[in-house]
């Protein structure tokens, strides 16, 4: 069986870590490149580091912070925000991501999707679904979660399978920051509609979450980010909870 991945998640926003509530509310979490190689030696699985203020400010992401990134973590890490073209993930790459996130502008254009799994092969590409519950139906939206589109997930989530990606990282717009817990059904659903993993994220709030993420919600993996960086959950202590709940995990 495989093993379940942790990853924290790094949201930069003017080279610091943020995180917030519902994608709002944003307050500091610390220097980046010092959380991610904390993170890498507690035993995080990936790490996942996210320019969320790059779609909006119609800029690339930093290739230099990636660098220096690289430098000090070992483990596989994604990086994300801005990704409009095969140009802009070259340089990324090269300065040593694994593999990159696209979200917006995959929703704008669908075709980026089979445009970057041709140029960089499927398990570089992270499709990130950042969706809200609007009257029964999961709705996709794009900008940092600021714009509601007429994509819906489970729709979106299949094509972009279809078109190359080789992960869906689904975020619960209506479960972020709130730590009550990642939204299991849609989760479930998603497992059963795809045959690519799927990183869960949003809601993360107990050692409790992170088992029912992987029991009932079916997750490949399990992202999370401010129960990790203000210290409320470490990871050893996680792995080994879960561990102990017969969820395979690398220790």
């Amino acid at each position: 069986m495989l093993t379940k991945r942790i990853i924290p998640c790094l949201d930069i926003k003017n080279g610091r870590t943020v995180k917030g509530v519902n994608f709002v509310a944003l307050r500091d979490a610390g220097d980046p490149v010092e959380l991610a190689s904390a993170y890498a030696n507690q035993g995080a699985d990936e790490l996942i580091f996210l320019d969320i203020a790059a779609t909006r400010e119609k800029r690339k992401t930093f290739a230099s912070l990636v660098k220096e990134m690289a430098r000090h973590i070992n483990i596989p890490f994604t990086v994300g925000g801005g990704i409009r073209s095969a140009e802009d993930v070259a340089p990324l790459l090269e300065a040593g991501a694994d593999k990159v996130s696209i979200n917006s502008s995959a929703v704008q254009n669908p075709n980026l999707v089979d445009e970057l799994a041709r140029a960089f092969g499927s398990q570089c590409i992270v499709l990130a679904v950042d969706a809200r519950k609007i009257n029964n139906g999961w709705i996709v939206h794009t900008h940092g979660g600021q714009i509601p589109t007429e994509k819906k997930l489970f729709s979106w989530a299949k094509e972009g399978q279809e078109r190359g990606a080789g992960e869906i990282l689904f975020t619960s717009m209506d479960h972020d920051g709130t730590k009550n817990g990642f939204a299991i059904d849609p989760l479930e659903k998603l497992h059963e509609l795809l045959t690519i993993p799927v990183i869960a994220s949003g809601g993360a709030g107990s050692m409790g979450h992170f088992a029912d993420v992987f029991a009932l919600g079916k997750a490949d993996a399990a992202l999370a980010a401010s129960v990790f960086h203000f210290g409320e959950i470490t990871i050893p202590a996680l792995k080994e909870f879960l561990r102990k709940h017969s969820i395979p995990v690398r220790l």
